[in-house]
């Protein structure tokens, strides 16, 4: 994503972007680092962080899919570095709502400001091109559309729906915004039935108000505890990034928190720094303390599955996670919480209904 920025010196801001107006993510340091040190952008990675640059046949036919059916991957947003085992193996993360987020996170590849189009034929393509994929298990995630009445989340909820009768036995899985905590709006994505729902808490309490200024700590997790009211029998996921500055006592907590919702599974993976506008990365996060992780996770806090590793991102063997995995019982927290409360630097929009519209048809 690098070589897209443009030098705004008010931060990340990436061109080439048809959905909205981008606008700078504002600077890379945070209070946290200020006594760290933290990992230059081009210091040389570990081994374990090393894979094979993509470009096989079948990922370079699944970017011309994309590129035809105006979709945006966030495989390719994110810079996702599995993204050639993924796309090899015949499997994507699809993001919809456009390319264009109304939230500023620090650590994040897509692009920050002013959305500009609702495509409302997206549930189609997507379900045509799930099909035309061949997929048994799909993820669907999206930027963040504050700006929208109800988030994003009817889209959301068409396009599970659309998937699932175009293309019958085929799993989805959503990866979807807290919504800003309306209830009302993930009730239309849960009544959606998709097999896997998640939302991604992403880092530690304490990290939470500067790396995620747009978002909330407790209104994430409590989210995923009220989706998990709505219907058990909903496999509920979130995942939880290192590296950033955390210590070990504060992911220990961070994962008791997330198990009080009734959470089923949790990744968790190593920051990797998508340009020199995000913040540093803070350290390196072997594979060793992952496996560990993943037996405190598994053996003592009883997540049902916890896929942990240096590479791990939130779709990474998502189709096995879908198939392998059986839900729990609800969690102590069932209600959302803060969702009454500003963010610390919640972008406040109106919100409105826009046209819909086709990317790349004139609206944008």
């Amino acid at each position: 994503m690098a070589e897209a920025e443009t030098k705004a010196p008010g931060g990340y801001a990436p061109g080439s972007k048809n959905t909205g107006r981008v606008t700078p993510k504002g600077t890379s340091r945070i209070r946290a680092h200020a006594d760290l040190r933290t990992v230059e952008l081009k210091a040389r990675k570990p081994g374990w962080l090393k894979v094979r640059s993509p470009g096989g046949q079948r990922y370079l036919r699944l970017q011309k899919l994309m590129r035809h059916q105006a979709l945006h991957t966030v495989c390719e947003e994110a810079a996702c570095p599995n993204i050639g085992e993924c796309w090899e193996a015949g499997t994507a993360t699809l993001m919809i709502l456009g390319d264009v987020c109304t939230r500023a996170c620090k650590y994040c590849g897509v692009a920050h400001g002013l959305p500009t189009v609702l495509d409302e034929d997206e549930p189609f393509r997507v379900a045509e091109t799930v099909a035309v994929m061949g997929l048994e298990h799909v993820v669907i995630t999206s930027v963040n559309r504050d700006e929208l009445t109800d988030g994003g989340a009817g889209v959301y909820a068409e396009t599970v729906r659309r998937i699932h009768a175009r293309v019958p036995g085929c799993s989805v899985e959503v990866l979807i915004p807290d919504f800003k905590g309306d209830e009302k709006a993930l009730q239309k994505v849960v009544e959606a039935k998709p097999e896997i729902l998640g939302h991604n808490l992403e880092t530690v309490e304490r990290l939470h108000p500067e790396v995620r200024p747009g978002g909330r700590y407790w209104r994430s997790i409590s989210l995923l505890g009220a989706a998990k009211r709505m219907d058990p029998s909903t496999l509920t996921k979130t995942g939880i990034i290192l590296g950033m500055g955390e210590q070990a006592h504060e992911i220990r907590k961070a994962m008791a928190d997330v198990r009080e919702a009734g959470v089923d599974i949790l990744t968790l993976g190593q920051y990797l720094r998508p340009s020199a506008a995000h913040i540093p990365v803070a350290r390196w996060v072997g594979p060793e303390e992952f496996a560990a992780w993943k037996r405190i996770g598994e053996e003592d806090m009883g997540f049902a599955h916890v896929e942990s590793g240096p590479l791990v991102r939130s779709s990474y063997h998502a189709k096995e996670q879908a198939r392998e995995v059986e839900a729990g019982a609800p969690g102590s927290i069932r209600e959302v919480l803060e969702a009454d409360a500003p963010a610390p630097r919640e972008v406040l929009l109106p919100l409105v209904t826009l046209e819909s519209n086709r990317p790349g048809t004139g609206g944008g």
